[in-house]
């Protein structure tokens, strides 16, 4: 009983962190996702003030 103790231990722990990795991993992908998503739009905004940045130079300029 001893000797399996600690390869019992082992195995258990090994399955207790794949039970949690297979639970976190969707969520993980999930959060990567919205926060591509969330970059993404804020890179639209970013690009539309930065030609309304320029349009008010250049309409200064003439």
């Amino acid at each position: 009983l001893l000797k399996c103790s600690p390869y019992s231990t082992l195995f258990l722990g090994v399955a207790y962190r794949a039970k949690c990795y297979n639970y976190l991993q969707p969520r993980a992908e999930e959060e990567r996702r919205l926060a591509a998503k969330e970059k993404k739009k804020q890179g639209k905004w970013k690009h539309i003030e930065r030609e309304l940045a320029e349009a008010q130079d250049n309409s200064i300029r003439k």
